[in-house]
Formats: structure tokens, sequence, C-alpha cells
């Protein structure tokens, strides 16, 4: 009875990896571990990136939880190679019998060579030359952050965002900005109103 729940288990895990397999591809391994016959360990395994076979033995982790039923189920996120040198980076879930033995594991194995090539384009792509030379693009010359500050501490002195602000606040935030001068540097009422999600002319009636 109990080969037989095993077996039932067994399926369904495989159709989970089918199904993450399909999801993660092409960078994700997903395999299926029958702990109850560690010679031949491996019973399903989806988007094969290892070149590993179905029916090779059990893996490291899987011996560990075979020999203690206190293995921790998720070892997440943990440093991994594929055999030609590809770095890994794997997950294990432990799945346990109604007796509380490991019976059976699910691992995720994620090709990070990949992921490190875009890393490093977006790396040389974003990198600044360290220059002594200063240009400013922003045609507000260089207001936009401090009226941006001005106007997100004052929300959240009134514990809401630059965009609920209700009317008599946002009213009076504007006096206070225009108090303050920045309605009158270039582009100050439009700079405000994009942040507080208004129209200028919204801004404009509520300096008066």
């Amino acid at each position: 009875m109990k080969k037989k729940s095993n077996k039932q288990l067994l399926e369904m895990l495989r159709n989970m990896a089918e199904g993450l397999g399909e999801t993660f591809a092409p960078f994700c391994e997903v395999v299926v571990h029958d702990l109850s016959n560690p010679k031949n360990a491996i019973y399903a395994i989806e988007n094969n990136l290892s070149g590993r076979q179905v029916g090779q033995a059990v893996t490291e982790l899987g011996l560990a939880r075979i020999r203690d039923p206190e293995y921790p189920a998720v070892i997440s996120n943990y440093a991994n190679t594929f055999s030609d040198g590809r770095k890994v980076k794997s997950t294990s879930i432990g799945v346990k019998d109604e007796s509380g033995e490991y019976v059976a594991a699910l691992c995720l194995n994620v090709d990070l060579t990949l992921f490190q090539s875009f890393q490093g384009a977006i790396s040389q792509f974003t990198r600044i030359d360290d220059r002594e030379v200063h240009e400013s693009l922003d045609t507000g010359a260089g207001h936009s952050e401090r009226i941006h500050a001005r106007i997100d501490e004052f929300a959240a002195s009134r514990a809401t965002s630059s965009r609920s602000l209700k009317p008599a606040d946002r009213k009076q935030l504007v006096q206070e900005l225009k108090k303050a001068g920045f309605l009158e540097i270039r582009r100050g009422a439009e700079i405000a109103a994009a942040h507080m999600g208004v129209s200028r002319a919204t801004v404009y009636s509520d300096a008066k």
C-alpha cells in the first residue's frame, strides 16, 4: 500500500516538474528524485540541462535526507555546478511520507551562464568614465529634486503620498511652494504638477 502511495506521489511530482520545467525553460532543470530507491533515484527530469538520465543514483543531498529525517525539507538557492563547469543555483525540496521519512525530492537547477552574460553586458553598458565633466540634462536646472523633496516631505507629514493629497492640503502645499520661490523658477509649476499628478492649471489655481 505504501509503495502505491509513493508511486502516486512521484507521479504528482512529475506533473509539477513538467509544469515548472516548461514555465522556466530554457534556464531551469527540474528533477524528481525517488529517495526510496537511491540506486535508481532519478524518477523524472524536465528541461534536462545537466545531461543526467532517469534511473541514475541519488545525490549527496538525497543521501543526507535518507539518513536523517530531521534534515531540512527546503534548501534554497545554494551554489552548484553542472559536469561541464557551468555555474548553477539550486533549490531542493524534500517530501516525507505519513511516517515522517523522506521518500522523494523535487529539485530545481538554474543555469546561471546566460544571466551572468547579461550581468556582464549590463555592467559594461552602464559603466561611466570617471572624468571631470559636469553637465545636467534637467531643463529645470536641477530644481526638480528639490521640488520633489519638498512635496514628498509635506505629503509624508500627512501620512499620504504626493498624488493622494486632499485638495485643501494640496492648496496649502502649493502656497508654500510659491512662498519659497519654487513656482518662479523655470518649469517649476510644471514639475510640481507632474509630481502631484495634477494639471499645471490646477497648480496655478491653487497658487492664487
